[in-house]
């Protein structure tokens, strides 16, 4: 019994960690960029709340475990997609000025 409390508080604490990192990655539009990540790591939260509540620490910890490092896959897709959209875009007003700059010339 000792040894099944001992593990409840860290068990406790990894959902909560992982509830904060699905957060963070939904608000970082990890669902937009990676809905399978961000799908997944909804269902080993779950998983891992389901499993906390049961009183099976163990399994709550590696289902916590799984659902942060999905959702922090999640959340850094989303950002590469975003730099990669910021980067085309940089890249066409790049090329457009160069057009002007050789329109300019030519006149």
């Amino acid at each position: 019994m000792t040894a099944c409390n001992s593990m409840k508080a860290p068990a406790t604490a990894d959902v909560a960690v992982s509830q904060a990192a699905v957060e963070n990655a939904s608000q970082a539009d990890g669902t937009e960029f990676a809905p399978a990540d961000m799908q997944a790591a909804r269902e080993k939260l779950a998983l891992a709340k389901k499993a906390l509540a049961a009183r099976d620490y163990k399994a709550a910890t590696d289902y916590a475990n799984q659902a942060q490092a999905d959702a922090k896959l999640a959340q850094a897709k989303a950002g590469s997609a975003k730099a990669q959209t910021i980067s085309a875009t940089l890249q066409e007003d790049i090329r457009v000025l160069r057009v002007e700059l050789d329109r300019a010339a030519a006149q």
